[in-house]
Order: structure tokens, then C-alpha cells, then sequence
């Protein structure tokens, strides 16, 4: 049963849920379109983001690897994708696909309703679809992103603790028609961060820790997102051992609060050719093993 979403993130159908992970944030960062300007990077980076909606969902990821590339009507992801041109967002198809909306093998035609629906005007859908890629930063803390899209140029405001996958809806920024606008529906991406992991609203971040701190404990001051930290580190600190910081996770807009920060110790051990010769003679004698 061929099974292409596993070969457009690169990775086995055995691959684990980290191993999947991490090959999503390699081909993002690889294709994301303000790092590669090559004239396919765009369309592969999305292709990269509706694989990752499938196989980074455990429920999704079942239903995929009992069906394999039948839900996409016998084609590969690719050809599925390509089929579908750019005008059609991956990620809401395949959440249609895996809601019961599309059903399986159903070619383009099986897919409707993607295409907006609100501001019609006489059974003339005036809505648009477009999507963005925003930094991981600009997901958590929040700001403005412009949008150039056929013509339409504004900038619209990223609220603080946006998920990759959401939609933003810009009123009245759609196709108009005698006298009526209908809107744009923006879908957001996310890219990864080369710091951070973001489970739910909490932020995971690895900090580097001398050996010394490690064994004898100490400070040390980390940079995060809203602003530096002073981490008072016991002694004998474990290797990725976590530290809780409250409230400087992500936002969560509709109970008003925030996750927290995780500071995972990353302890780094010194070289031994950077260390005074006694102490070296003695670490020899007296460690044990």
C-alpha cells in the first residue's frame, strides 16, 4: 500500500512521533520560502505542512496508515497536492478527509465546500483563501504580518498564542461585487523555532550548563522570548533536567492566561585539553569507575 505523506517528510512508515517531528522542522526549515527561493520551495513547504497535519495527529496518523494513498483517489500526495493547485488550502482538505467530509478516493470534485462559503452575493462566493508563514515568535508573542495577495495589499494583526492550522478572516478584504465585499480567510503556518518546542500552551526551551553548576549549583541567566531569566540551579542538576518557569509559556486566548517555560539543562561538559594538568591527575585518581 504506497504511502506517500512518510516520503514528503522523508521519514519510515515506522518512524516515531519524534522522529516525525524532527523530520518536519528539518524540511520546513529547508523549504520555508524566506530562506529558499527556489520557484517549487513555496508549494513544497505547503505540501510539508499537510503531511505534518496527517502523521503529527495520532488519530489522523491511524486512519492514514490503514488507508494509506487510497484517501487521495489512488494518487500519490504530491500528484494529489498538484491537482488541487494553490488556491486550495492542503491542510483544510485533508482536516475535511479525516472529519468524514471528503470521503476516500474522491478527486477534486469531492472536496466542496473548501472555497469559503460566507459572503455570497446571488450564489457567488466572495470570499478569498490565502495562506501565511509567520515566525515562531510572532505565533507567541503576537504582531502585524503584511498580506500582498493579487492585488490586496494590508497588514493584519497575529494575535499572541496563534496555533499553526488556525484561520484569521480579514473582513471585507474578499472579492466585491455591486456594492458587497465578502472577506479573506487567512490560514496561518507556523514555522519551527531552533529554540523552542511547543506542547499546548507551554514553551520548551534547552539551556547550556557549565559542569561546575551542575555538580555544586550556582546562577545562571537564560534569554526567552519576553525577557531574561535568572535560574538558580541546585546542586547535582541532572542532564535534561527540567525547570519551571510560570507564565512565560504561550498565551491562551480565551481563558486569558498563559503555560509556562520549561529550561531544560543541557549540562556541557569541559575539555579535558582546556584543564590545568592537576586537576586532570587528580580527576584521574580519585573519580570513580
Amino acid at each position: 500500500m504506497s504511502k506517500s505523506l512518510y516520503e514528503t517528510l522523508g521519514v519510515s512508515e515506522n518512524a516515531t512521533k519524534d522522529e516525525i517531528k524532527k523530520a518536519y522542522k528539518k524540511q520546513a526549515r529547508k523549504y520555508h520560502p524566506d530562506l529558499n527561493k527556489d520557484k517549487d520551495a513555496e508549494e513544497k513547504f505547503k505540501e510539508i505542512n499537510a503531511a505534518y497535519e496527517v502523521l503529527g495527529d495520532d488519530s489522523k496518523k491511524q486512519q492514514y496508515d490503514q488507508f494509506g494513498d487510497s484517501m487521495f483517489g489512488g494518487q500519490n500526495f504530491h500528484d494529489f497536492a498538484s491537482s488541487h493547485g494553490a488556491e486550495v488550502d492542503l491542510n483544510d482538505i485533508l482536516r475535511g478527509m479525516f472529519a468524514g467530509g471528503g470521503g476516500f478516493g474522491g478527486g477534486a470534485s469531492g472536496f466542496g465546500g473548501f472555497s469559503g462559503g460566507h459572503g455570497g452575493f446571488g450564489g457567488i462566493d466572495l470570499d478569498l483563501q490565502t495562506s501565511i508563514t509567520i515566525a515562531f515568535d510572532i505565533a507567541v508573542l503576537g504582531g502585524k504580518h503584511h498580506i500582498d495577495y493579487r492585488g490586496i495589499s494590508f497588514d493584519i494583526n497575529i494575535p499572541a498564542g496563534i496555533k499553526s492550522g488556525e484561520k484569521l478572516r480579514a473582513k471585507g478584504k474578499g472579492q466585491s461585487m455591486q456594492g458587497q465585499s465578502g472577506d479573506m480567510i487567512i490560514t496561518v503556518h507556523v514555522s519551527p523555532s531552533n529554540e523552542y518546542d511547543r506542547e499546548s500552551f507551554d514553551l520548551i526551551k534547552s539551556f547550556d550548563l557549565p559542569l561546575k553548576l551542575a555538580l555544586f549549583g550556582g546562577k545562571v541567566t537564560i534569554g526567552t522570548l519576553y525577557k531574561d531569566v535568572t535560574l538558580k540551579v541546585p546542586a547535582r542538576t541532572k542532564n535534561n533536567q527540567k525547570f519551571r518557569v510560570k507564565e512565560l509559556g504561550v498565551a491562551n486566548r480565551k481563558s486569558g492566561t498563559k503555560g509556562d517555560l520549561y529550561l531544560k539543562a543541557n549540562i556541557v561538559i569541559p575539555k579535558i585539553d582546556e584543564l590545568d594538568d592537576e586537576l586532570v591527575k587528580l580527576m584521574q585518581d580519585k573519580l570513580p569507575g
